[in-house]
C-alpha cells in the first residue's frame, strides 16, 4: 500500500490544497480583523478584551445599546454635543415628543445615512427603531445568538474539516499528535459558541469566548503552515 504524503502529491494536488489554505488563511486573518472592528469596540476602545465580550453578550445594562454604540465605535460620526444630546435624551426615557420636534432631525443629519439603507442594522428614520435601541443594553438577543450559533457551527466546521484533511497527509507527526491537532480546532469551536450561551447568563464566563477563539486559531494556523511547508519547501527524502 502507498502511503500519501504531501510531499508527494502530485502537481495539481498541491496546487488545489495550496489554493484553500491561503484563502481560508486569509480569510481567517479578515475575521480576526472583523472581530476587532465590531467585538473590539464594544467598549468604545479599539482592541479585543473581556469587557468587550461582556458588552457583546452579556451587555452593559448600566445603559443603553444607542448609548454603548455612541460612545463606541459610532463616536466618529457625531460631535461630543450631539452625542451628550441624544444621551440625555435616551436617559429621559426617549419620550416621542422630543423626537418629532429635535432628535428626528438630529438623526437625519447623522445616523441615517447609514442607518436607512443599510440591510441588518436599525432604520432611524423611524422612532420605533431608536425607541428599541434606546433600552436598557442586554447583550445579543437569543434569536441572534441561535442564528449566529448555527451559521458558526455548520461554517466553520467545514473549514476545519478540509483543513484537517489537508493537513492529515502530513509527516513527521504520530497519529497520536496529529488526531490530536486535528481534534483541537473542532472542541475549541464548540467551546466558543457555548461560552456565548454562558456569557449571555453570567458575564464571569466571558474570558472563555477569548480563549475558545485563540485555540482553533492557533490549532488550525499550525495546521496550516506545517501543510504548505511540507509541500513546497520540505526536501523529499532520496530512497537508497
Amino acid at each position: 500500500m502507498i502511503e500519501i504524503s504531501l510531499q508527494k502529491l502530485n502537481f495539481p494536488h498541491k496546487a488545489l490544497f495550496t489554493g484553500y489554505l491561503l484563502v481560508i488563511g486569509l480569510g481567517l486573518l479578515m475575521a480576526g480583523a472583523q472581530i476587532m472592528l465590531t467585538h473590539g469596540m464594544a467598549d468604545g476602545k479599539l482592541g479585543l478584551s473581556v469587557d468587550d465580550i461582556v458588552y457583546s453578550y452579556y451587555g452593559n445594562r448600566s445603559g443603553s445599546k444607542l448609548e454603548a454604540m455612541i460612545n463606541g465605535s459610532m463616536k466618529s460620526h457625531a460631535p461630543a454635543e450631539v452625542r451628550l444630546d441624544i444621551i440625555k435624551w435616551v436617559r429621559k426615557g426617549s419620550p416621542q415628543s422630543e423626537w418629532e420636534n429635535h432628535f428626528k432631525e438630529v438623526f437625519a443629519q447623522h445616523c441615517t445615512m447609514c442607518h436607512s439603507t443599510i440591510p441588518g442594522i436599525p432604520d432611524f428614520t423611524s422612532y420605533q427603531a431608536v425607541k428599541k435601541e434606546a433600552k436598557t443594553d442586554e447583550g445579543a438577543s437569543y434569536t441572534n445568538l441561535t442564528r449566529e450559533s448555527h451559521i458558526h457551527l455548520f461554517g466553520i466546521a467545514f473549514i476545519f474539516f478540509f483543513v484537517g484533511w489537508i493537513f492529515s497527509y502530513a509527516t513527521g507527526f504520530s497519529n497520536r499528535i496529529k488526531a490530536f491537532l486535528i481534534f483541537t480546532p473542532f472542541a475549541f469551536l464548540i467551546l466558543d459558541v457555548a461560552s456565548w450561551w454562558l456569557t449571555k447568563w453570567n458575564p464571569n464566563f466571558a474570558w472563555l469566548v477569548i480563549i475558545g477563539g485563540i485555540g482553533y486559531s492557533f490549532a488550525s494556523t499550525v495546521m496550516i503552515l506545517t501543510s504548505l511547508y511540507q509541500m513546497w519547501l520540505m526536501k523529499t527524502p532520496t530512497s537508497g
